[in-house]
């Protein structure tokens, strides 16, 4: 007989049968399994409604503006939207992971809680729900970060679904990952007895599968953890005594044996399997005596056995695995009978190792003993393979020689400007800090010559935008950029994947506005049934207020308004005059992507009700241009409000009380998770009896151009109302909102009299920017308005400037303060 050679395709089962034997281990089985790197396909991710044609719900896709956005509003309690993952095979499923949309600095929304379906087979659904039963995982709080989540228990499944829960109506978008490894037992169920209970000195012991799946399902035999040598305790942190096992009494079994069957994808070839089993038998708990397997690959199960009789170990108490041999027996299904040897038989993991089955009725090389093969083709594929593998070698040196080359000509370079770059930041920090100090009589002693390197802590740490590059004080932070990320990554261990940098506002050709609040607040579909076409030729123009990002803003008269909308809109009542509204027109030459943002905007406005924001009245869409309507106050803007008349008709309960609806109105926005990115006087409008309702409409007229400092010519930015995380990381959140807040009741109780930081340059308020980022105590704050009590101005509009986002307040919070001081 001709001995036959190896070929690759032998070695290659080789290695295969050697890697499925090792156990799935929770803690290793981490691995992304394709939605942010590509694997996972476009055609196996679906939802139940999208708002665009594509989900694109993958992470790190660039700005951050592709997202899955459910095509209607989430309800509370409602289960109906989801966004579906088909990993095209069975997978153990040990994280998730989430992040929202935030659409380089645009955007804000986010899924703050979620529940995961899943199946193996595409009709079963199951709900996961974790070792306490609890069913909902805490999501995003922002739109940039990644939230990973471990699954405890893991699932095995071949179909995962995402479904957003939310407390109050409000639009989700989401970008999800999975993380884990194939499942390579093949295992779609398990049907096993009910686990027994156990009174132990008193103590009562429940050894019940806990987390199994389904009538027909997988529990604690396939989660990956194994229980310890002492049944009473477990690994996870205050679970009930024997929670790691499922446990059986011998009396409950009068034929003296427990029996399972286990159902598997398709047809395989079993070599083993592997039960975990408890052995102290000082408490009446033993290894099984004996386990006879059966297998079926059609309707019947096979007759002959395969019988194993492990060795029994009465010396040591250690739970341990048992191999059981399955003599490569062919099949779908094993029904497995396993005899006490004890009172008590524990198991709390069973594993197969398998491979595919493969039938072939031809005669092989292995059956014809006069057959010869030929392995010439196997010696030139193994030549191909080392010549192929040494020209890679040969690219990688000379990759890493000239990447070794350019580090040191950029040394080089940095010990030659250094003299240059010292020169430079002293002059500029010795003018910026003898400004500093004539504006600020509590100012300490000057500052240094030259800026100290910066280190930020790990927690905080965000890559700076391509804004706060170009500053010369922060060229030493990015030489140590690389090194603090590295620093992070040691802090925390997983890598902080959403970070943020400048928001890169695209602008129509004739636009120089910046995009703000109600357009890029949320996504959903459906214009609201209440929104109706308003006739335009009872439309009258007045004014023209402005041109903004969709096109120009119009003062007009609405005639029969109130007739038409058929309800209180909290006005005068005159049917002799028409109403006062703003109406916003797109450009008929607009693209495509602006006349979908418009109609974005006229579907959130219309949802919006609140008294104090301006509400969207109608709409005229049947035509071109596009319009929508919405509330205008005939007192005009607070800004213009509190400029136009003598001091002493505004009162510092009035002032306050005006800055209290502002607050009531942010507050509003903050429960539905909406950022507005632009609040100031000249965006809040004023009615009769001081009513303020919050706008958008100040940064589309000219008499407002100075409030906005121009990006490289692209993108406008109200940077003295702006945050410092929102210049420096173009980072929105409602914390950044609360900072434009302080700014804000800063104009109101200074009447508008001036500009926020008049004294300072748009440069000098980025600088001083810089000096919020590094907190060194250099910051330059708004002085108090003689109007302010000292502490309304300690205790609440400092604290809307805090360094650290999470320490400021909530809008809930201020208006409350707010209320308070006006008793």
């Amino acid at each position: 007989v001709m001995k036959v050679p190896r070929t690759p395709r032998h070695v290659f089962l080789i290695l295969l049968a050697s890697s499925v034997r090792a156990q799935v281990n929770p803690e290793m089985c981490r691995y992304p399994l394709g939605m942010a790197g590509g694997q996972i396909q476009d055609e196996d991710i679906s939802a139940s409604s999208q708002w665009s044609d594509s989900t694109a719900a993958r992470f790190d896709n660039g700005d951050g503006d592709g997202a899955w956005c459910p095509d209607i509003m989430s309800e509370p309690g409602a289960l109906k939207e989801y966004l579906q993952v088909d990993l095209r095979s069975l997978h153990f499923i040990t994280l998730v992971g989430t992040q929202g949309r935030h659409a380089d600095g645009m955007g804000n929304e986010f899924a703050q809680r979620y529940r995961i379906k899943y199946s193996r087979d595409g009709s079963n659904w199951v709900g996961w729900h974790d070792r306490r039963g609890g069913q909902v995982i805490e999501g995003n709080s922002n739109a940039y970060d990644v939230v990973l989540k471990d699954l405890e228990p893991p699932i095995i499944a071949r179909f995962v679904r995402f479904m957003p829960v939310t407390d109050h109506s409000m639009i989700v978008c989401m970008r999800v990952e999975l993380y884990g490894c194939e499942w390579l037992d093949g295992l779609m169920s398990y049907n096993i007895p009910d686990g027994h209970q156990m009174i132990h000195r008193g103590l009562d012991v429940y050894f019940n599968d806990s987390v199994y799946d389904g009538a027909i399902g997988l529990g604690q035999l396939t989660d990956g953890t194994w229980g310890l040598d002492d049944f009473l305790h477990s690994h996870i942190y205050s679970m009930w005594p024997g929670y790691d096992y499922v446990g059986w009494n011998n009396k409950s079994f009068p034929k003296g044996y427990v029996e399972m069957i286990f159902e598997f994808d398709h047809v395989r070839n079993f070599t083993s399997m592997k039960v975990h089993c408890n052995n102290m038998f000082s408490r009446g708990v033993s290894m099984f005596r004996q386990a006879s397997c059966f297998f079926r690959s059609g309707s019947e199960w096979e007759a002959d056995p395969v019988t194993f009789r492990p060795t029994s170990d009465r010396a040591s108490q250690i739970a341990r695995f048992v191999t059981v041999p399955l003599g490569d027996r062919t099949a779908s299904a094993i029904k497995c009978r396993f005899h006490f040897a004890d009172l008590w038989m524990l198991f709390s993991e069973v594993a197969f190792q398998s491979g595919s089955a493969v039938y072939n009725t031809s005669l092989t090389p292995r059956d014809d003993p006069t057959h010869k093969v030929d392995d010439s083709n196997t010696r030139i594929l193994i030549g191909c393979l080392v010549a192929i593998i040494a020209i890679l070698m040969t690219i990688i040196v000379i990759i890493l020689w000239r990447q070794v080359w350019q580090k040191m000509l950029e040394k080089a370079s940095r010990r030659m400007l250094d003299d240059e770059l010292t020169a430079r930041l002293a002059v500029q920090t010795q003018a910026f800090a003898s400004h500093h100090s004539s504006l600020s009589s509590d100012a300490g002693s000057t500052s240094n010559s030259t800026y100290e390197r910066i280190f930020p802590l790990c927690a905080d740490y965000q890559e700076p935008s391509r804004l706060i590059r170009k500053l010369p004080e922060f060229t030493q932070f990015t030489e140590h950029l690389g090194r603090i990320k590295a620093q992070c990554h040691q802090c925390y261990g997983a890598p902080h994947y959403a970070e943020a940098d400048i928001i890169s506002l695209q602008e129509t050709s004739d636009s120089n506005t910046y995009s703000i609040a109600a357009v890029h607040m949320n996504l959903f579909a459906g214009t609201d049934s209440s929104m109706r076409e308003f006739p335009r030729d009872k439309l009258t123009f007045k004014e023209k207020l402005g041109e903004g990002q969709f096109g120009e803003v119009h003062l007009c008269e609405a005639e029969g308004m109130l007739d038409f909308l058929e309800e209180d809109l909290s006005v005068e009542r005159n049917d002799e005059l028409p109403l006062l509204v703003a109406v916003k027109t797109l450009r008929e030459d607009a693209n495509k992507n602006a006349r979908n943002d418009f109609l974005k905007e006229i579907r959130i406005m219309s949802r919006l009700r609140d008294p104090n924001i301006v509400r969207l009245l109608a709409v005229c869409v049947d035509t071109d241009p596009l319009c929508m309507i919405t509330e205008y106050m005939e007192n005009g803007d607070l800004n213009q409000f509190l400029c136009s008349f003598c001091p002493l008709l505004f009162s510092y309960s009035k002032l306050i009380g005006m800055a209290a609806q502002i607050a009531s109105g942010m507050r509003y926005l903050s429960f539905l998770n909406f950022v507005h990115r632009d609040l100031a006087t000249r965006n809040c409008l004023v009615g009769k009896n001081y009513t303020i309702k919050i706008a958008d409409f100040g940064m589309s007229r000219n008499l407002y151009r100075g409030d906005y400092y121009r990006i490289q010519g692209r993108a406008v930015l109200p940077i003295r109302w702006m945050s410092w995380e929102s210049i420096l990381l173009g980072k929105f959140t409602m914390a950044s909102d609360v900072w434009a807040f302080g700014v804000t009741l800063w104009e109101i109780l200074t009447l508008c009299e001036e500009q926020p930081y008049s004294q300072l340059s748009d440069e000098q308020v980025i600088e001083n920017t810089g000096e919020f980022f590094r907190d060194q105590g250099k910051q330059v704050y708004l002085p108090r308005p003689h109007r302010c009590p000292e502490r309304v101005y300690n205790d609440l509009m400092l604290s809307c400037w805090r360094r650290n986002a999470k320490q400021r307040p909530s809008f809930q919070e201020i208006h409350a303060q707010l209320v308070e001081s006006m008793a």
